[in-house]
């Protein structure tokens, strides 16, 4: 009789968890990759979001690895996209 209860609820609480990561990590960041890209078509910037943090940071005299961009990229898109813009201003203006 416990059986009956117990596995339909592991059953849901496994698809619930499993929906959650997936869209955690999988659909949130393409979510955020999408705005961003939308974002730069929007103010016609041609470069893209990875171009940016790599012009940027050798302006100011600190060359990334690639690694290094990747994650700097991945964090700028989920947590503040408009660093993006405000990075481009940066590289045009050349401050």
């Amino acid at each position: 009789m416990a059986t009956a209860i117990i596995i339909p609820i592991a059953i849901v609480a496994v698809l619930g968890i499993g929906g959650y990561l997936v869209y955690r990590y999988v659909l949130y960041d393409a979510f955020c990759k999408s705005s961003v890209n939308r974002m730069l078509r929007r103010y016609e910037i041609p470069k893209t979001p990875s171009q940016i943090i790599r012009e940027f940071y050798e302006k100011k005299g600190d060359p990334l690895p690639d690694s290094e961009i990747r994650k700097l990229e991945k964090v700028y898109r989920q947590t503040e996209p408009d660093q993006f813009l405000a990075m481009y201003d940066s590289i045009r203006d050349g401050t």
